[in-house]
């Protein structure tokens, strides 16, 4: 994590409320692959990156709990007991959802105080979100001694999501968050919510994101209505979850079906195989096969379940084209966002330079290139107990 970030928020938090307690880094994450299967507990290929969100806490000293936002320069104040949704609230539904979520599991939490901020980009996909959650739950778990551990910690968050932001997202995002490994990939079964560790060696290859700077604003809805096509057809199958369908088994009900709701459903069956295939290639260190992978991906997510845009479909487009690219994809819920992208070494500068002009030309806008390594999950950074 940037230490020039790490020591923004520990000096705003001694400017504002006084000595530090507890100072948690917690990571965003990318996603190989895998896209909208972890609510149909499958299978994704997330990692944790070395962006992400710093957080520093203490106890309060008055009855009330205070948050600052150091990026976005904003402060919230609320009372333990009175915890409500925040209308319109931005990130202080995330903090407060949390919250909410801690005082149905343990009933020690008291006042608080906490800074954070961070170095991820707004709207890139890269799980913000996931991050906050899991800080303030890791951090309150270490302020107050609640004993909780990371997998009911990453429910926690994962309820706050749910029920204080309205979106129903399943765990992959918090799981990777809070269990990453440093230069290591999580191949995640998300029924399980146990992972395998793989270590990706990239060699003459780099991984880069390429950020489209557009939301299309679609996506908590658009991720909501995917979810719901696919409990259709687990309630139509008689199954547990859509994880345990086959394309043989959805095709005895397609006529119950729309075409549309059809694609969505063969979409999932079919990135639950490619993620299987794409472990199976990283154990054999058949980069180039991932790279394959990642581009059938892309085509599903782009004509089946219809979670892609033109941004998105341009900038892997000329990856396509590019011998030097041997995989990309459009990554996280969909309708903009980055692209994953792993290009030869001695190729990225030239065809990020040449992805950026074509890019500002055919839509006007400029696409932002971030480089980004596999990190460890959320973790204490420091630790300074009160007298």
């Amino acid at each position: 994590m940037n230490p020039i970030l790490i020591e923004d928020i520990r000096k705003t938090f001694k400017k504002k409320f006084g000595k530090v307690s507890v100072l948690v880094n917690s990571p965003g994450r990318i996603n190989f692959i895998g896209e909208h299967t972890d609510y149909n507990e499958g299978f994704v290929f997330p990692a944790a990156i070395d962006k992400g969100i710093v957080t520093a806490f203490s106890k309060s000293t008055t009855r009330f709990c205070t948050a600052y936002a150091f990026d976005k320069n904003e402060s919230y104040k609320f009372l333990l007991e009175e915890i409500i949704p925040v209308k319109n609230g931005s990130w202080r539904n995330y903090l407060v959802g949390v919250v909410a979520e801690i005082q149905k599991k343990v009933k020690n939490v008291e006042p608080f105080n906490i800074v954070f901020g961070g170095d991820i980009p707004e709207g890139a996909g890269l799980s913000s979100s996931a991050s906050l959650e899991n800080s303030i739950v890791f951090g309150l778990n270490e302020l107050f001694k609640m004993n909780l551990s990371k997998s009911e910690m990453i429910l926690i968050s994962q309820k706050a999501e749910h029920n204080f932001v309205g979106v129903r997202c399943g765990i992959m995002d918090q799981y990777a968050s809070m269990f990453g490994v440093e230069n290591h990939a999580l191949f995640l079964d998300c029924r399980s919510q146990e992972s395998i560790p793989f270590k990706i060696h990239f060699e003459d290859y780099q991984l880069v994101l390429i950020n489209t700077n557009v939301s299309h604003n679609l996506v908590d809805a658009a991720y909501n209505e995917r979810r719901s096509v696919c409990e259709k057809v687990v309630s139509l199958l008689q199954i547990k979850a859509l994880r345990d369908a086959t394309e043989e088994s959805l095709m005895s009900i397609k006529e119950s079906l729309s075409e549309d709701d059809y694609q969505k459903a063969l979409y999932i069956i079919q990135e639950n195989i490619r993620v299987q295939k794409a472990a199976q290639m990283i154990r054999e260190n058949n980069l180039i096969a991932f790279g394959n992978l990642l581009f059938q991906a892309h085509d599903g997510a782009q004509n089946q379940f219809k979670i892609s845009c033109p941004e998105l479909d341009f900038l892997v487009e000329l990856a396509k084209e590019d011998s030097n690219v041997i995989g990309a994809r459009m990554m996280g819920g969909g309708f903009g966002g980055c692209t994953i992208n792993i290009i030869a070494n001695n190729s990225v500068k030239s065809f990020t330079k040449k992805a950026s002009e074509a890019y500002l030309k055919k839509f006007g806008i400029e696409c932002s290139i971030y480089f980004v390594k596999l990190s460890k999950g959320t973790h204490l950074t420091h630790r300074i107990y009160q007298e």
